[in-house]
Order: structure tokens, then sequence, then C-alpha cells
């Protein structure tokens, strides 16, 4: 039985409709990533899940129990939102203990739960700072303390790291990752970014225009997109009609759409002989994509983008020659 539940969701914004009977299952103890463009519904899903927006249709049910129409405050669901939300006239520690407060629980319990949680988000010795006098990274470490600590069912992350610079941002990944195992817990988290969702997750649901397009694990919804969409979006597919594949590849393809990941194209100045389609090609053009060169590729009159690994001694200049080759499991049909 699934630990988190969705039964055909509907949610109107007057006569937009932004989610279209979404029915999506979690098991208990994943790392769950909705991930999609904005506007798509992601936030939206994990804001009804919270009980911060009312559905217009369906319903959800956690761990046996149907939540649809409960009180935010009786869900015991943890929330780490994009902006910190922090109280600013409390201290780190009274941030974090406020809620517990509010349960009425003994002060020795609070206590250890604020001690536990600052160690684990690694603030101590900041428990005395007010959150103006924090980075917004340490200010988003507070933030997620303070989603722990309450020992919530399902910790819920809306965005939480897109305001963080790129560095810190891969720190913070691996710090919610390990808190997300350490605790046991069953985490719901919403990006735009396919690289973070492929970092964290253990089963993503890339989202469009209000539904589901694809789900799976990250290697899944990678290696085997089902719709252009899915392409496009996850990985920057070379996406291509069956006439563009005949033209690079010497085959007849049946008609539909075809995908090819551009690290998946082999370049050699020799001749190639281990793939299943080998062609000649020109370089249009190149961009450096941190450790990888993007080549841009005319073959045959089809442009294709290809990746490869940045090694200076080997580098292809625009208006060069080169053989290209592409093995027949690395064209997908969608």
């Amino acid at each position: 039985m699934a630990y988190i539940e969705f039964k055909n969701i509907d949610k109107y914004y007057g006569d937009n409709h932004v989610l279209k009977g979404i029915n999506l299952e979690i098991k208990k103890g994943d790392f769950v990533t909705l991930l999609g463009p904005s506007g798509c519904g992601k936030s939206t899903l994990l804001r009804c899940l919270a009980g911060l927006e009312q559905i217009s249709g369906g319903q959800i049910f956690l761990d046996g129990e149907d939540i649809t129409y409960k009180d935010p405050k009786d869900r015991n669901i943890g929330m780490v939102f994009q902006q910190y939300s922090l109280f600013p006239n409390m201290t780190v520690e009274e941030n974090l203990s406020f809620g517990l407060k509010l349960q009425k629980l003994a002060s020795d319990e609070i206590n250890r739960r604020v001690r536990d949680a600052i160690d684990m988000v690694e603030l101590k010795g900041k428990e005395k700072e007010y959150p103006g006098n924090l980075s917004g990274g340490q200010q988003q470490r507070v933030a997620l303390a303070r989603g722990i600590v309450m020992q919530p069912k399902v910790l819920l992350l809306d965005e939480p790291l897109s305001a963080i610079d790129a560095k810190l941002r891969k720190s913070l990944q691996a710090s919610i990752r390990r808190i997300h195992k350490d605790l046991g817990l069953t985490s719901v988290f919403v990006t735009h970014d396919q690289d973070e969702a492929m970092v964290m997750s253990d089963v993503i649901h890339l989202f469009h225009d209000g539904v589901i397009e694809q789900s799976g694990s990250p290697v899944e919804v990678y290696t085997k997109p089902e719709t252009s969409f899915a392409a496009g979006f996850i990985g920057n597919y070379n996406i291509l009609d069956s006439n563009a594949m005949e033209a690079i590849t010497g085959k007849k393809w049946n008609s539909g759409q075809f995908a090819i990941r551009p690290e998946t194209f082999l370049l050699s100045k020799d001749a190639i002989t281990t793939e299943d389609y080998r062609m000649n090609g020109t370089i249009i053009d190149y961009v450096p994509r941190g450790n990888v060169l993007r080549y841009h590729i005319d073959i045959n009159g089809v442009e294709v983008y290809a990746d490869v690994l940045f090694r200076s001694m080997s580098m292809y200049n625009v208006g060069e020659k080169i053989n290209v080759g592409v093995a027949d499991h690395n064209c997908v049909r969608l």
C-alpha cells in the first residue's frame, strides 16, 4: 500500500485547470522529486498535500488516512520553502523551538530535539544568532532544521535551493539527501532543475501542463524518455523525425520522432568501426559547458548536438570534417 496517494486530483484557479486528474503513489522512505517547468502544477500539488491549498476534486491519503480536508496543523507534515520564512526577531534555537512549544512538549524534549536538529544541519555555534546575521545558505539550513525538528511523517521541500549559489547548492543537496536517509524520512522535493532532480531522487515525476508526463527512476527517465517533452526537458536530446534519421544513418525509419542523447555520439578523426551507424559530419560550432564541450555538427544537412569531455588536445575546429558514430540502442523512439 502506498504511503502517500493522490487519487484523481483536480485543481482549478477560476477557469485555469492547474492539476488535471493526477494519480500518484509514493512509497514510504522514498525521496521523490516533482520536476517540471514553471506553471506545470508541481508546487500546487505539493501545497495541496500540505493543506495550504484545497483541491477541487479527488482525494489525498497519508499512511492510509484520508487527509483531503484535514487542517494543515493536523497532518504532521514538515515543509521547507524557497523563501526561508524565519522569524527575524527570534534566534536560531527560538525559531526551531517555536512549533515544539505550541505542542506543549516538555522543555527537556524540546532542548534535545533542537540540539539534534542543529547538529544535523551543521550549525553548531549559531544557536544564539538571529537570521539577519546568517548567510543565505545558513538560513536555508535553519529552515531545513525547523522542518525536521517536528519529526514529521513527510518532509516537503518547495524549490528550497533555487536562491543559493551553485557551489553551496551542491553542498546542501548532499546535506538534504543525508538527513533524509539518516532519519528515514519520506521526502517530496519540487524543482525545475533536471540536474538537481537526477542527483537527489529515488523517483522522478515529470510534470507538464498539469499532468504527469513520465515517472521513473532518474536513470529510467533520462535514458528512456517516452515523449518529445520528456526528451527535451531531461538531457537535452536531439529530437529528430524519420527523414532526419534516414539522412544521418542511411537507414529507413518508420514515421515518428526519435531522440538521441548528445553524449552518445562518438566523434573521431579516424575511421569508426564500433558503432551501428557511421557517418561523416562537419563542425558548425562548439560551446564549452564546464567539463564538456558541446559540438554543433552538420551531418548530410541535419544539424545535431554532440557532447564530449573537454580535452584540449583533441578539440575539433569549426569547419573541420569528422567521423561520427552512434549505436542503434541509443536511437530512442518516442
